[in-house]
């Protein structure tokens, strides 16, 4: 006899559940710590098509190195590199294995797969692009999430409730641009000063990118386009006076797979 989807969905994340000692069916329906840190205040940046621009003319690796680790720092993003106790050091094999990624550098031909030639100027090729989730339009990890642990705001913005997550994995293989990471381990003995404004995470749940929702519910920018020095630029796509939209407006920019429909909202000025 077949097996429908539902069916499946529902054994993999009894079965993720199982193995995992994974979270009760209370926990799951109880509000994520998570989406309760970000709740707006009154002075919260508003929109309603979050976007990012990334100008690659004036990125280079320094100044995408600097972005990445603000990033990580305020997300508390765990660095199995660094340990916080030695008895807790990875081998050298395993390291980047467990590695969890919020943002972080590609080249041309892995950003954007299919879009390189042999006569493609040279320095384009070797340039360090920024990825991270494009917040797409139709993301396909959001159908496939059987708890809803990963949704779509109505500011466009594809958010994750960590506490939601029972770790099946379903949005990492739906997820097109491999913008998502799964914790292995518990990634608390390996993240340095704990940034209070970020819960941690534990083993068995995936994360990524939010486009710093908590800090947009403070009136302040992504923590990358804070420090980049103008490399990135973010804004509301609908507002006609944002920057976002008039530098679209002012630059030919590129997307990542646009083929595949889920229509992303990261740009790149190249």
């Amino acid at each position: 006899m077949g097996m429908d989807r539902r069916e499946f969905i529902r054994i993999a994340g009894l079965s993720t559940l199982l193995g995992l000692g994974g979270k009760g069916a209370f926990e799951l329906l109880r509000p994520g710590q998570v989406e309760a840190s970000m709740a707006a205040k009154p002075e919260a940046q508003a929109g309603t098509r979050w976007a990012m621009v990334v100008n690659m003319q004036k990125l280079n690796e320094a100044v995408a190195q600097k972005c990445i680790d603000a990033c990580h720092r305020v997300h508390n993003v765990p660095d199995f590199h660094k340990p916080k106790d030695a008895k807790d050091a990875l081998p050298p094999d395993v390291q980047n294995r467990y590695e969890i990624k919020w943002l972080w550098t590609e080249h041309f031909h892995n950003a954007f797969p299919g879009e390189e030639h042999p006569n493609m100027q040279e320095k384009l090729a070797h340039l360090p692009f920024l990825v991270l989730c494009n917040h797409c339009d139709n993301p396909p990890c959001v159908r496939v999430c059987p708890t809803k642990a990963t949704f779509r705001r109505e500011d466009g913005i594809v958010n994750m409730d960590m506490h939601r997550c029972i770790g099946c994995r379903f949005c990492m293989a739906g997820c097109p641009f491999g913008a998502r990471s799964f914790n292995w381990r518990d990634p608390r003995p390996y993240v340095g000063d704990t940034f209070p404004g970020y819960p941690t995470r534990e083993i068995g749940v995936v994360e990524k990118c939010t486009f710093c929702a908590e800090r947009l519910a403070q009136n302040l920018l992504p923590a990358c386009v804070e420090v980049s020095g103008g490399a990135l630029s973010f804004g509301d796509l609908n507002d006609e006076k944002s920057q976002v939209r008039a530098t679209l407006k002012k630059y030919f920019t590129i997307r990542r797979k646009v083929h595949l429909g889920t229509n992303p909202q990261v740009y790149y000025i190249v």
